[in-house]
């Protein structure tokens, strides 16, 4: 019997060690779904982001991740950290391909007519792979989201402007407004200088790209100081032509009732990393757009990982002070 009771006390002593390493066990992640997207405009893959909590039954907001130059959905996915944020947050992530035989550098074309505009090229191939998305899985149709980087960051903004009553917010990280450049000539002038377009002019056309609607589109920007590659001005002239967007959006008149101009500018530091500052800007006391500029930042997705390209560890995390920014907004 002593024997006996020797036994049990083990067997229990290693049940209860057996609990102890459970919980210390990570939740379990979510996964990946693949897909296809074909049509006159041209084919691309995509992958899925299904958080570990997706259930059919409970439609779900989406994010569409663009991803920049040479770059592609595992890469992307692995310097943003959104597949992690959404398994915590519960929320669904789109990461489409460009492909090398459109762009060999898999860059989102965002510098051509043809991918300027609605229903045409590469955002109508986009709005396919999100129709696609909504078709098979649950999506809480009134928050969509769109984010990029660099060029996908520019195809981001492209997106914002023409499909406003599909998308809710808008993050453009290292990236450039709508129509700043129409032509590889001006792309690679915008690059180095800033677009030579008004982002004036541009605001009203992104307007009326959706159809000149009636609604707002709430805006974050994210640029480094010290990007070599998209001059930080392009930062500066996104915010601005998408609050000219907006100051039509509410009303139809360029009237100043949505203003480009701070209504507060705070700095802050990331413990042990940079400097940054946020402009905030109101439209009826609420939030309408945000500017993060961080300094000494080069090319770099704000607040990633260490140990990758375009990855900055020691910026703010763009990944979630975005996703805390499009979850106030639905359509």
């Amino acid at each position: 019997m002593a024997h006996l009771n020797q036994q049990l006390r083990h067997l229990l002593s290693a049940l209860i060690a057996a609990c102890g390493l459970l919980a210390a066990l990570p939740a379990a992640a979510g996964q990946w779904d693949f897909g296809l997207y074909a049509s006159l405009w041209g084919t691309r893959e995509y992958q899925v982001w299904l958080p570990s909590n997706y259930n059919p039954n409970t439609p779900l907001p989406v994010v569409l991740m663009l991803h920049g130059c040479g770059s592609e959905p595992n890469s992307m996915a692995a310097v943003s950290r959104y597949n992690q944020l959404a398994d915590s947050e519960n929320f669904i992530v789109v990461y489409p391909r460009q492909n090398a035989t459109a762009n060999p550098m898999r860059c989102w074309n965002f510098m051509l007519p043809l991918n300027q505009e609605r229903g045409t090229g590469e955002p109508a191939v986009l709005m396919g792979i999100l129709n696609k998305v909504k078709n098979k899985y649950a999506v809480q149709d009134s928050r969509v989201y769109v984010t990029g980087i660099s060029a996908g960051g520019a195809m981001a903004s492209i997106m914002a402007a023409c499909y406003s009553d599909v998308f809710a917010a808008v993050m453009v990280h290292s990236g450039g407004m709508y129509k700043g450049a129409i032509g590889m000539v001006t792309a690679a002038d915008s690059l180095f200088n800033g677009s030579s377009f008004d982002p004036k002019v541009r605001g009203k056309d992104a307007w009326r790209c959706s159809g000149s609607p009636r609604r707002l589109m709430p805006t974050m920007v994210f640029h480094g100081t010290s990007d070599i590659v998209v001059n930080p001005v392009n930062g500066e002239q996104t915010i601005e032509q998408f609050l000219q967007t907006s100051d039509y959006g509410d009303d139809g008149l360029d009237n100043d009732s949505v203003r480009y101009r701070a209504d507060s500018i705070v700095r802050q530091t990331v413990p042990y990393g940079r400097s940054y500052s946020i402009d905030t800007y109101l439209h009826n006391g609420a939030v309408i757009a945000q500017k993060y500029t961080v300094e000494g930042m080069n090319h770099a997705w704000s607040g990633g990982p260490p140990g990758w390209p375009f990855s900055d560890e020691l910026g703010p995390d763009a990944t979630v002070i975005s996703w805390n920014f499009f979850k106030n907004y639905q359509r």
